[in-house]
């Protein structure tokens, strides 16, 4: 097979793994621990913070945002929860989705058919239907790095490309030129946590020295930020024909990512820094998977800190988008208690 072939092919090979690994994963744990998940979701969104919290937890142990959006734009449409409160779990999901990264930075490859062949076992042995779920959940984690591998393995050439080096240079110097490459690799993925675990991979990748990376941290993070961007879309795609609150929904959190990858593109070089002096030190290429996981950690905890007070006027601005005459919200008092009123929209 040519060498270019094997290469495109053992890299969507290995992110179709990763994806089923990801969604099989998320599926399980949803089955095993979902309904105590809305329980909490439920209960943890009497303020904004407390949303926060809740879908930041919900996501994480879920690790599928979209399943926690879902459960949020379901308790809105069925009047439990008012759209100021599914806004603050929005915040709070892109938070939980950031372990995902977290994770992912970890080198456990040593373990990874530990992993497939424990959750198999489990699964294919026990009957009882929580059980089977938590092997399931195992073996999907094990497929999730097995993903991650492969990719990893197929890159490796592309590191001594002159061609593609010239290419990635390009992407490294002009910052909106990595946010397109990332919102584009996002919408043909459809999964911001694939996107970014090739990401991370491609980034560990040496260049020629052998101890630098390929990409580096300033070329990764605004990369990094147009993953964000692509995943906004894939929600607003996902809200077509749905209900306005849906759409409002998506419409919010396609506003917090924009404005953020809006504010730090100016900002790449101090925070890329910043990143650097928090994360663990070492050989670029032996650390830049967790500085990435740092990055899209604390672009997303940065954000919800700058719209967390300042949540009413999301609402108005996601209503003023998208209008229907009188809707009954929430005022918001001093202390982030939600109370019932009724609004028009413009």
């Amino acid at each position: 097979m040519n060498g270019t072939v094997e290469i495109i092919f053992g890299l969507f090979g290995g992110l179709a793994i990763f994806i089923y690994g990801m969604n099989l994963m998320s599926e399980c744990l949803q089955k095993a621990a979902g309904e105590r998940m809305k329980q909490i979701l439920g209960l943890l969104t009497r303020n904004r913070l407390l949303g926060v919290l809740a879908g930041a937890l919900v996501t994480a142990v879920l690790q599928s945002s979209s399943a926690t959006t879902v459960m949020a734009i379901g308790f809105v449409s069925a009047g439990l929860m008012t759209l100021p409160q599914a806004i603050s779990i929005i915040f709070g999901a892109n938070i939980g989705t950031t372990i995902t990264a977290q994770i992912i930075a970890f080198k456990i490859s040593d373990y990874i058919y530990v992993f497939i062949f424990a959750g198999f076992i489990i699964s294919f042995v026990c009957k009882k239907e929580r059980i089977k779920n938590i092997g399931l959940t195992l073996f999907a984690f094990g497929l999730l790095f097995l993903g991650i591998e492969t990719m990893g393995d197929v890159m490796k050439p592309l590191a001594s490309s002159p061609v593609f080096i010239n290419m990635i240079a390009r992407v490294a110097d002009v910052p909106v030129l990595g946010v397109l490459v990332g919102t584009l690799m996002t919408l043909v993925v459809q999964s911001s946590s694939a996107t970014i675990a090739v990401l991370q991979n491609f980034a560990s990748q040496a260049g020629a020295d052998g101890v630098t990376s390929i990409l580096g941290l300033t070329g990764a993070i605004p990369i990094l930020l147009g993953d964000n961007i692509g995943t906004t879309i894939t929600a607003l795609l996902a809200s077509v024909g749905q209900s306005k609150d849906a759409k409002r929904t998506a419409v919010a959190h396609s506003l917090f990512n924009i404005s953020g990858a809006l504010l730090f593109i100016w900002f790449i070089k101090p925070y890329a820094a910043l990143i650097q002096w928090i994360s663990p030190s070492g050989a670029e290429i032996e650390v830049i998977s967790r500085q990435i996981a740092n990055a899209h950690t604390i672009f997303n905890i940065t954000m919800t800190v700058l719209w967390i007070p300042l949540l009413g006027v999301m609402v108005k601005l996601v209503m003023k988008l998208i209008p229907d005459g009188k809707l009954k919200v929430v005022d918001l008092d001093e202390d982030g208690e939600l109370q019932a009123g009724d609004a028009t929209a413009a």
